[in-house]
């Protein structure tokens, strides 16, 4: 596998689906804190490849919040739609492995974690369409990774995920495919992100070795719940952050995150950010009371 860069380069990546909210903010807080803290580069990528799920000016309040909280990016925003091309590529590097096949499974009849089962696979020249492509996991497959946060994690991922998708029926390009892409073209070497993502790593790690891409290290954080126990998310319809709240949002995020809170007398927003910063240590999230 191809060696990562020695600077930090750390990232977050908002789905605009809806507005940033406080869920929201506590990943890219504790992502653009921990790249801070190791004087490397935080990059925002919109993770706009899913047109039906988009909500209009999405996009743009995501960004404007982020701006707004104090948490500002180091390069040009890049727009996973503008990465058509090399997505492409990507499959067509991909297709060399022999792992590739098509697959026009419902969802009924898909099998365990969405698995095709060992339907397609021997049927591709009578396929029917729309068809999905998926690639083949060898049933000895298995990925191990040290998580900043969670530990060591093992993945049985040959007996768990015989098959995932990277290209849905839709041409679109799926989720793993287009976020192991574009972490290798922006050289991420870090990624802290959402607990609730800890099983897409495995599959991203599975990708990122058959292209022979440099695997970042991952710190999985835990997830923010809402009153009734669910993941507070936009498709849970989780309140937009509100600008003129932005300090007390992020001293919220910082109790979650288990980490020391400013003095009342630091009371603007970069005061708030640089004091974090400087007093922002990883180990201490596993602390918190809310870990799930």
């Amino acid at each position: 596998m191809a060696e990562l860069a020695s600077t930090y380069r750390g990232r977050f990546a908002p789905s605009p689906t809806g507005p940033l909210h406080m869920g929201s903010l506590v990943a890219a807080l504790a992502s653009f804190l921990d790249a801070r803290s190791h004087q490397g580069t935080w990059l925002v990528r919109i993770d706009d490849i899913d047109p039906p799920r988009e909500q209009v000016g999405a996009a743009q309040h995501i960004l404007d919040s982020l701006q707004q909280h104090g948490l500002h990016w180091d390069e040009t925003v890049l727009w996973q739609s503008t990465r058509t091309t090399d997505y492409q590529l990507a499959l067509a590097e991909l297709e060399t492995t022999g792992l590739l096949f098509h697959c026009d499974c419902t969802r009924a009849a898909l099998g365990p974690n969405g698995s095709c089962n060992g339907r397609c696979e021997p049927r591709q020249s009578s396929l029917g369409t729309p068809s999905a492509l998926r690639i083949t996991v060898p049933p000895d497959t298995r990925i191990d990774f040290i998580d900043g946060i969670q530990g060591n994690c093992s993945y049985a991922l040959g007996n768990t995920i015989q098959d995932f998708v990277v290209q849905r029926k839709d041409k679109l390009p799926a989720y793993q495919l287009a976020a192991a892409v574009d972490d290798a073209h922006q050289k991420i070497t870090d990624v802290v992100r959402g607990a609730d993502l800890l099983d897409s790593t495995p599959r991203q790690r599975f990708l990122m070795d058959k292209l022979g891409r440099p695997s970042p290290h991952y710190a999985h954080i835990p997830v923010l719940l809402g009153s009734d126990g669910q993941k507070l998310s936009k498709q849970n319809h989780a309140p937009a952050l509100e600008a003129d709240k932005a300090s007390t949002n992020l001293r919220q995020a910082l109790v979650f995150l288990n980490q020391p809170i400013p003095p009342q007398t630091i009371d603007t927003v970069a005061a708030i950010v640089d004091f974090s910063i400087r007093h922002w240590a990883i180990d201490r999230v596993l602390m918190a009371d809310n870990v799930p």
